[in-house]
């Protein structure tokens, strides 16, 4: 519910994602990508088995073919999580697995080093407070208190891509995100997401959008603060070590002139990508990433951003987060 802090809006949409084909169990290419990075184990390997086509009993003569025996039961046992591959001979076999659906090696055996469903609350990351990492962050735990729910949401974030629009007025037009978390307890449903609008946001008017495998709940509005707190219904409850794909995004476009995009992490670890993409009509002269601890520490590991999509977009990429704050900052002419 509560892995990343918050989002402090300033910036814009990247380049939309290319077409490309579903796997043949309809799942999205990009949310396949994702589950073979991050798990469980039972979903990378069934969704690999849907996308190369193959039934379980040729899995298994294939698997035959090259001196390893695994039953048919067995495999079924691992891709619905029933089981999970622990014998050296078990072991060989998801090495060959590995081969046969065509993936780069060690992709499932580095899963099975994972969290493996019920036990996975002792792998709960450490996590830092909302006020330690926003401006906002005390009106934020307010919000929160008012909702009527755990401090601790049960969930932490393995791969987060969001994409940021500034408009041409250079307002923050809207942000969208597709986020890939997983449950460090059991019961989880829900996801709360926040919007720090720019000043002058209209919290009354920014819009709550939910996109895929999930729904809106409560929304908490804080006019003064500039805030939108929304509550993401997901399809399933989760056990502790499941994992869940689901997007969402806030249009705002009330706030004064934006000048920089942030966010902060509550729990370490994980890939974040962000993307701010400009309007043609209001380009800024330049961009440039940065961290810091806190609100108010200095910004650290400040870097030139160049340009792409005909220089109207810029982004960056942590492929393993730290607790605090990233973002992208810009200057106008």
């Amino acid at each position: 519910m509560l892995p990343t802090v918050r989002s402090s809006g300033y910036g814009a949409l990247g380049d939309p994602p290319g077409t490309s084909r579903a796997t043949p169990d309809g799942r999205d290419p990009e949310e396949f990508a994702l589950l073979l990075r991050a798990g469980p184990f039972h979903l990378a390997l069934r969704a690999a088995l849907a996308a190369r086509g193959l039934p379980l009993h040729r899995v298994q003569h294939r698997l035959a073919a090259r001196g390893i025996k695994v039953g048919v039961t067995s495999l079924s046992y691992w891709q619905q999580g029933a089981r999970r591959p622990r014998r050296a001979e078990s072991l060989r076999a998801v090495r060959a697995l590995e081969q046969i659906l065509e993936l780069p090696a060690g992709t499932l055996l580095r899963l099975l080093n994972g969290p493996e469903g019920a036990g996975a609350d002792a792998a709960r990351p450490p996590s830092r407070p909302y006020r330690t990492l926003a401006s906002a962050g005390t009106a934020v735990e307010e919000l929160l208190a008012g909702m009527d729910l755990p401090t601790d949401g049960g969930l932490h974030t393995l791969g987060h891509h969001e994409r940021v629009r500034i408009g041409a007025r250079r307002e923050l037009i809207g942000r969208d995100s597709q986020q890939v978390v997983r449950a460090h307890r059991d019961g989880v449903d829900r996801y709360l997401a926040i919007h720090h609008g720019d000043p002058g946001c209209d919290p009354a008017a920014v819009r709550v959008l939910a996109h895929e495998n999930c729904r809106t709940g409560r929304i908490r509005r804080d006019p003064e603060a500039g805030l939108v707190v929304a509550e993401l219904l997901f399809d399933a409850r989760l056990r502790g070590g499941d994992t869940y794909v689901f997007g969402y995004g806030f249009e705002d476009g009330t706030g004064s002139r934006s000048s920089e995009y942030v966010r902060g992490f509550t729990y370490a670890g994980g890939q974040y990508v962000l993307q701010v993409r400009f309007d043609a009509a209001a380009l800024p002269v330049s961009c440039r990433r940065f961290r810091q601890s806190g609100p108010t520490a200095p910004r650290s590991e400040l870097s030139q951003l160049t340009p792409s999509g005909g220089h109207r977009a810029v982004h960056l990429v942590e492929q393993g987060v730290r607790r605090g704050i990233l973002g992208i900052g810009w200057e106008w002419d």
